[in-house]
């Protein structure tokens, strides 16, 4: 018998009409069906704008727009396929010519038709994130600038290029408010951007912000060709307006001239991205940029239980500038949010592991609870107890804390003084250290192995022939002897000293240098300051840790499914997902919000836009985690109260709970 095959049609509506009143509540019907103009649809987590924005494009195919006509735009890959998918199952047909994706992938779409009136040819090629950075580097290198000149690495470079950009700001403020360590690099930095932007264009390529560069020129100076014909688009429909950068604001202001029927769908209260670039003043100010603009709100949660809209709704109303808006429950009544004060660090993640398995046992799987934390380092001491627990488990959108490049850079440290035969810690040590690539590396550990005294040759402590370290290698090399030097007059101390002598010996300087995220990774090295001094030795730090990240995780002796698995994951990694059970961890104040966020008004209010989207993650169950103590460095055991956005909630929305370890308890 033959296989059936079913070719679709290619027309633009649906073969039936469709339902509208019964297919959406009262808020998604007028957005649905009152959309023209300039609207601003103010969508609530949990609200179904996705459901919205796809019955409108049906909506506007049933009413005679061609597909051709409507431009779907949205952040993410995996987003616009959803989204084309689903338009294409409700209307049982896909609508041929309907534009839809990112920006880029629209940008790229223009770009190749049109390269040729901006100087490029059609088949130019996209530079992915590395080419991108190895062709900045070349532009570094091209400068032929003197050796010792304290510059970023080109990676950081690449990153400081591509802010200025998006955000449509002068490199030197770029530099200033997120690089202050090298405004006085400003001048060379321009230098680099110039050149790169030459060789991009010598090389007939483009990097992934000059699709939207070109795109938004090409609007300017050749309007005609910008949208495919500018009286051909008549609708632009714009998902997660609240992440938009200031190009990307450019550009939608640049695609609506004309036909004016832009409908924009974000929620201020989970703009969350600044230091990516995005402006929540997009939204916030749409309605000056667009006069007559049509204000919809979409407030009806289906996701959440009354419980814990309540914590959200009185949470984001400490917001000023915000657009207000109440969610509203459609689900029954739960339990109310617990909030769980622990005496430290250690008993946080012994509860919130003792508790995952309980609610596992209650028939919770571990794929439906989450661990949410504000910095990543916030869960470095639960990932030991998980494994200590053989609870399987995985970081949403990275690796593993103790896996992390700056943290076993500086382990790498820590086993020179506990093992001086580690080759492997020896070379990644090395590296670390100007003018000392791999094969200089390889080579002063080649003259060191054959030795029995390695860590003592390389201090030129003992009377054997001293090391041949090729010249340009060789300051490196003498500020790598100096922190060797420190590290054995520290070896006998506490580790969380000897952790810090390095940071600030030479590790903190690199770290500025080669990660653009810079402030975040030495945040993580401090609390990993505080983590060692747990410890008695190094030795038995390293012991503990090698011990405990053996455990992958993969399986799960006597439970089924083997690949469940509990989430943990930052908060900014968790927008737009949802689970049974959260866990908010490190509630703490000085913990979340950040610190430097007191000292203005616009990031304290984005800290709390991001306790709000915690909040909002959960369906049934969320668990308020805080320490009431941390060990400091130089002052030993501090008190801590909780989080400021705990502080403001009223004590009726949430449950105190009070947690005692007894003998037969973990």
């Amino acid at each position: 018998m033959p296989k059936p095959y079913t070719l679709r049609p290619v027309a633009g509506g649906p073969t039936r009409p469709l339902d509208y009143r019964a297919a959406l509540n009262e808020d998604q019907y007028r957005v649905v069906t009152e959309g023209d103009g300039a609207v601003l649809v103010l969508a609530g987590p949990g609200s179904g704008k996705t459901r919205t924005l796809i019955y409108r494009v049906a909506y506007l195919l049933e009413h005679g727009v061609p597909p051709s006509a409507i431009l779907l735009v949205t952040f993410t890959v995996k987003a616009a396929r959803e989204m084309l998918e689903r338009v294409e199952r409700l209307l049982q047909r896909y609508p041929e010519g309907l534009w839809g994706g990112t920006f880029h992938h629209i940008g790229n779409l223009i770009l190749r038709q049109h390269a040729t009136r901006l100087g490029f040819t059609p088949q130019f090629t996209i530079l992915d994130e590395e080419d991108s950075v190895d062709m900045v580097a070349a532009c570094l290198a091209d400068l032929g600038l003197p050796a010792g000149r304290r510059l970023p690495q080109a990676r950081v470079l690449s990153a400081m290029i591509s802010l200025s950009t998006n955000t449509q700001r002068p490199l030197a403020k770029v530099a200033a408010e997120l690089y202050p360590y090298f405004v006085d690099a400003v001048p060379i930095v321009e230098r680099v951007s110039t050149r790169y932007a030459e060789r991009k264009r010598r090389a007939n390529a483009m990097d992934y912000d000059d699709l939207l560069h070109f795109w938004l020129q090409l609007a300017e100076q050749h309007p005609d060709a910008a949208t495919q014909g500018a009286r051909r688009l008549q609708y632009l429909l714009v998902d997660e307006y609240q992440d938009t950068n200031r190009l990307q604001f450019a550009l939608i202001r640049a695609m609506g001239q004309g036909h004016g029927n832009i409908l924009v769908v974000g929620d201020d209260a989970q703009a969350i991205y600044a230091f990516r670039g995005a402006d929540v003043n997009n939204l916030l100010e749409f309605p000056q940029q667009f006069p007559n603009t049509k204000i919809l709100r979409l407030e009806v949660n289906y996701r959440s239980t009354p419980e814990i809209l309540n914590v959200a709704n009185a949470s984001i109303q400490h917001n000023d500038r915000q657009f207000p808006k109440i969610l509203k429950a459609t689900r029954p009544q739960g339990t109310r949010p617990a909030v769980v004060p622990l005496v430290d660090s250690r008993q946080q993640a012994m509860f919130v592991a003792q508790r995952t398995l309980e609610l596992r046992e209650e028939g919770t799987s571990l794929e439906q609870i989450a661990v949410l934390f504000r910095a990543r380092y916030q869960a470095a001491e639960l990932e030991l107890e998980l494994a200590r627990r053989n609870v399987p488990y995985i970081i949403r959108g990275g690796v593993r804390f103790f896996e992390q490049a700056h943290i076993k850079d500086v382990l790498a440290h820590l086993k020179l003084l506990v093992n001086p035969h580690d080759e492997l810690a020896w070379e990644r040590a090395l590296r670390l250290h100007e003018g000392i690539g791999q094969a200089y590396a390889r080579r002063i550990w080649t003259q060191l192995a054959w030795t029995a005294h390695p860590l003592q040759m390389a201090l030129g402590t003992v009377s054997e022939t001293s090391l041949e370290v090729p010249p340009k290698a060789l300051a490196g090399w003498r500020r790598f002897q100096a922190t060797l030097h420190i590290l054995q007059s520290s070896a006998a101390g506490q580790p969380g000293q000897v952790i810090a002598d390095i940071v600030d010996q030479s590790y903190h300087t690199y770290v500025e240098g080669h990660f653009e995220d810079a402030r975040d990774r030495l945040e993580d090295l401090a609390q990993l300051v505080t983590f060692a001094n747990t410890y008695d030795s190094v030795e038995t730090l390293l012991t503990d840790l090698s011990l405990r990240e053996g455990f992958k995780g993969e399986t799960l002796t006597g439970w089924t499914p083997p690949d469940e698995h509990l989430v943990l994951s930052t908060i900014h990694q968790a927008k737009g997902l949802e689970w049974s059970v959260v866990f908010p961890l490190g509630m703490s104040d000085g913990q979340f919000p950040h610190p430097k966020a007191t000292e203005d008004t616009a990031a304290l209010e984005e800290e709390r836009r991001l306790f709000y989207v915690a909040v909002t993650r959960a369906k049934d169950e969320l668990y308020f985690t805080y320490p009431l103590t941390r060990h400091a460095s130089h002052a030993g055991e501090i008190l801590m109260r909780s989080s400021p956005f705990l502080q403001e909630l009223p004590e009726t929305i949430v449950d105190l709970w009070s947690v005692r370890t007894s003998d037969d308890s973990f």
